[in-house]
């Protein structure tokens, strides 16, 4: 894509109402634009980051064994109400009424939609389990909606639900959801962290937030460090070996960490070495959670068993802030200048800037540099406005593309160009062909 064919309407000054960082730089990089009071168009630069996050989670997703559908966002309040859920629900869930003036909502959450589909699609234990999950825009009506698309009003979130014949084979499957979490974000580029979280009135232990560590984040953070040098993708996970499976699980649960709600300072210094201590801050980007026959029970969702008679199944749900995720790896990626985004999640991989277009032996050097880029199957933002070097720069830097190729006049006298990796600032000037090789062999 050529810069000045692009719409990216950054902003120089910063936006009074922004007040944490990823509201801000998504605001100044032209990302996004607020419609209304936590409600949010997603532009071009901000939507290309919004599908390359909601790919790896539905590709994480498919590996795990699930399959994906699509719910509406309006549903049927008489759902709700079999579960005493509509009245409960309170004032941020959105109601309203058809033309028949029949009670609607727009969807928070679905727990009770999918349940249903089961139940009247599902009628033998053979059919277990089920993995089921949708990427679904939804609606909760905050009272305060702050801090961009951390906390909107309408966003973008991944749903999983899982239907299993008793409680052993639920925690299979949550433990598949488990791996999965720490997959999907380490192939963000994050480090995210499971900690054990409440698990209200159905009690037990199954009940995980997946944190991210960042000093502007919501919850205080406790944790062992061995969380920070572990490497989620060194090796592959077979899901269908369910002791393989349980062994990650096990290895991660099996080392401290809590946020502030949960922490215990005795526990911490008697299990966790002082030198291998980490306290910070940090941001949820996913939940899941085993809720038992919580559902199934009122909603009829029940199996045939194999002895005779029949059983309500046991569920339980996963989630992803799919869109809060942009924010939240901007609030733990950036720095004075601008985003600084992780390579599987950036809007381009690289941004190919010419640092003057009217040469016409430097605009030659870059279009044939472009057109390789292209053919290696690499996503270039090419820089080909007549800008000041300065200010094409700063809106590199602002947009935060892992690497920025950088051809002027008097480097191509001398046979360089200037490649510069966008996390560390670090700069080398190499031959244009070495650049290319560089960039496609990632």
């Amino acid at each position: 894509m050529r810069r000045s064919r692009f719409f990216l309407p950054t902003l120089r000054e910063t936006p009074k109402e922004a007040e944490i960082v990823s509201h801000r730089l998504m605001l100044r990089a032209g990302m996004v634009r607020q419609a209304s009071a936590g409600i949010y168009s997603w532009l071009p630069l901000g939507f290309r980051v919004l599908k390359k996050i909601e790919q790896i989670v539905r590709e994480e997703e498919n590996r795990a064994g699930a399959q994906e559908v699509l719910m509406p966002t309006i549903q049927s309040a008489d759902l709700w109400r079999e579960l005493g859920r509509y009245d409960a629900y309170g004032p941020e869930m959105l109601r309203i009424k058809d033309r028949h003036e029949r009670d609607m909502l727009y969807g928070p959450t679905n727990e009770e939609l999918i349940t249903h589909i089961f139940a009247n699609s599902v009628k033998s234990y053979r059919d277990l389990p089920q993995l089921l999950y949708h990427i679904q825009w939804k609606f909760r009506d905050e009272v305060r909606p702050r801090f961009g698309v951390m906390r909107g009003r309408e966003f973008l979130m991944k749903d999983a639900y899982s239907f299993d014949l008793d409680f052993e084979s639920a925690r299979r499957s949550y433990y598949k959801f488990f791996v999965a979490y720490l997959r999907t974000f380490a192939r963000m580029g994050l480090k995210a962290i499971p900690m054990e979280a409440e698990s209200g009135p159905i009690g037990g232990n199954l009940s995980h937030e997946f944190i991210i560590l960042a000093d502007t984040g919501e919850s205080d953070v406790f944790c062992d460090r061995e969380f920070l040098e572990a490497d989620v993708l060194a090796k592959d996970v077979d899901y269908g070996d369910d002791v393989a499976v349980a062994g990650v699980v096990e290895r991660f649960t099996s080392l401290y960490a809590r946020t502030d709600e949960k922490h215990d300072g005795a526990a911490f210094a008697a299990e966790v070495p002082e030198d291998r201590r980490y306290e910070g801050r940090g941001i949820e980007v996913g939940h899941i959670f085993y809720f038992g026959t919580k559902y199934s029970a009122p909603l009829g969702a029940k199996v045939a068993l194999p002895e005779g008679g029949e059983s309500e199944v046991h569920m339980g749900s996963y989630g992803v802030g799919v869109s809060r995720l942009a924010g939240a790896i901007i609030e733990a990626s950036h720095d004075e200048a601008g985003i600084v985004w992780p390579d599987a999640v950036a809007p381009f991989d690289v941004a190919l800037i010419n640092l003057k277009a009217s040469d016409a032996a430097c605009t030659a050097a870059c279009d044939e540099a472009y057109a390789k880029l292209q053919a290696a199957g690499l996503d270039p933002l090419y820089e080909d406005s007549d800008e000041r070097a300065g200010a094409k720069f700063a809106e590199m830097d602002l947009i935060g593309l892992p690497w920025q190729l950088v051809i002027g006049p008097r480097g191509l006298q001398n046979g360089v160009v200037e490649l510069k990796r966008r996390a560390t600032g670090a700069r080398e000037e190499v031959s244009l062909d070495s650049a290319l090789a560089r960039l496609t062999d990632g």
